[in-house]
């Protein structure tokens, strides 16, 4: 069974959905009010050098200033180019898709304060969205994504993807690039270029290049803080850089995107085999396909496996933590073979949720421990070989002697909870609370100090109902000692609209 792209296309929201043999893989999700900003290309102005840190904030027009690190400023193409004949770099190979990051990386030659000064004015690109506090991160190598090819005006350089593993064919089309490309630019070469012909490479060149001289014009004209250039909407971008030969089917429920898919994949892929159909039913086209239930799950911190243990994911501004546990499943023969099973089993759902929620960054997953070496290898190959599907890149280390995994997963834009769910006003995001015991004594506390001193005969405090149940129930014995050592009266009041930590002491 192939691949489908499910599309759920509304005024104020559009969600696509990427189906694998009838699983939901990934999901993407744009609101008109927060559209994604990846690729989008600005004339910026420095507004602060930081050499210690060798990175500088620039205004781009946004809410919060943008990071641009001395590694992705662009100081001239001939610096660059005697970097990569030098060999002074991490990786000339891009991964199969392009991000707006998959650009040559190197080391600079010069530290930032000699290379940008405040109030200076330059091009930039968001090469990731924002996230959490953090502003958006730019630089200044620009890289235009078509179909086939990504256009690298500022670079002198071919790449080609790491998934076109045929050297033969890699051979072909390097030098196909090399002998079309203009003199002083460069082009990553993308997966679905494998098997394509020159005309096909000739037309992405064509296009890219008449998009670059339009950016440049604007450049010239333009102020600073500008936008030059907005990268596609979520449903072309997807349709771009996921619709290939593995995925057979699209299905839309918009006649408008229908009629827009078309023209773009007419222009962009016309050789390309596919299915579009517009979906025209009265039930909703997520609840049709049974979406909505597993978006709802992929919120969710417990994930069930099937033989009934599970895996907890936790999130925090540092890291994501993975933990698994045998559950409701006792096994069959011996613990360790009951441990093996549930890793094994947890393997291919950890690296389901990782594509599905996109989480990024650095991830720690807790496998329950194995005695047996050979067990550990069975575990860590079976995590290599789930990711693999996965098109971020991800760095695994090997299982340590405490059964965890450190790994690294490419983060570009924010996950499904960031972007759907925001922290509860209620524990301020903390997934806790102080109980109602704990607040009790805390009032009594309170009391001591405000009394010590107090000349009135009477306190009331004012707290959240639970709380004055608890203090007129179980722990009315410590309001009574206060009561008799301090000879003050206190009474107690209930205030349905306060929260359960929060209460008011008043004497008189």
């Amino acid at each position: 069974m192939g691949a489908e792209l499910i599309i759920n296309a509304a005024s104020h929201e559009t969600r696509i959905a990427l189906m694998e043999n009838g699983t939901i893989t990934e999901l993407y999700i744009e609101r008109s009010r927060e559209k994604g900003i990846v690729g989008n290309i600005y004339k910026g102005r420095v507004i602060r050098v930081l050499p210690g840190m060798q990175a500088a904030f620039v205004d781009i027009g946004l809410e919060k200033a943008a990071f641009l690190y001395v590694a992705d400023v662009f100081d001239a193409i001939e610096e660059y180019e005697s970097l990569l004949e030098s060999g002074n770099k991490k990786d000339d190979e891009p991964t199969e898709e392009h991000d707006g990051n998959d650009r040559p990386e190197f080391r600079p030659l010069h530290p930032i304060e000699d290379l940008l000064q405040e109030g200076q004015e330059l091009l930039v690109q968001i090469s990731k969205e924002p996230l959490g506090t953090k502003g958006a991160r730019i630089t200044s190598h620009i890289s235009l994504p078509g179909r086939h090819l990504v256009y690298m005006p500022t670079v002198d350089h071919i790449g080609i993807s790491r998934r076109i593993e045929d050297e033969e064919e890699r051979e072909r089309l390097r030098e196909a690039v090399e002998r079309l490309k203009k003199p002083g630019s460069g082009y990553i070469v993308r997966t679905v270029s494998e098997g394509k012909s020159e005309e096909d490479l000739i037309a992405d060149m064509q296009y890219l290049t008449v998009l670059w001289e339009e950016i440049s014009a604007r450049q010239a004209k333009a102020g600073a803080p500008s936008l030059l250039h907005s990268d596609l909407d979520v449903v072309q971008k997807v349709v771009r850089d996921i619709v290939t030969e593995q995925v057979d089917k699209i299905i839309v429920d918009s006649q408008v995107d229908y009629d827009r898919i078309v023209h773009f994949i007419s222009n962009f892929a016309s050789n390309m085999k596919y299915t579009i159909e517009l979906y025209d039913e009265e039930e909703p086209i997520f609840d049709h396909y049974g979406l909505e239930v597993e978006i709802s799950r992929a919120l969710g911190r417990k994930v069930w496996l099937k033989s009934g243990g599970y895996i907890i994911i936790e999130q925090t501004e540092a890291l994501s933590a993975v933990d698994v546990n045998t559950g409701r499943f006792v096994g069959k023969h011996n613990l360790e073979d009951t441990i093996l099973k549930t890793n094994l089993e947890a393997v291919k759902e950890i690296a389901y949720q990782l594509r599905l929620r996109n989480i990024g960054g650095i991830i720690i997953i807790d496998f329950i421990d194995m005695e047996k070496e050979v067990n550990r290898e069975k575990v860590y190959g079976a995590l290599e070989e789930a990711l693999k599907a996965d098109k971020s890149k991800t760095n695994i280390l090997k299982i340590s002697e405490l059964g965890l995994v450190e790994m690294t997963r490419k983060r570009v834009r924010e996950n499904i909870s960031r972007m759907m769910c925001e922290p509860c006003s209620y524990c301020e995001g903390r997934g806790y609370i102080k109980s109602k015991i704990t607040v009790c004594h805390e009032i009594f506390r309170e009391l001591r100090r405000e009394m010590l001193d107090a000349r009135g005969s009477k306190a009331t405090v004012t707290v959240h109902p639970q709380v004055a149940d608890l203090l007129y129930d179980e722990e009315r014995r410590g309001l009574e000692e206060l009561e008799k050592k301090f000879k003050k009266r206190i009474t107690v009041r209930a205030k349905p609209g306060f929260h359960q930590e929060q209460f008011e002491i008043s004497i008189n």
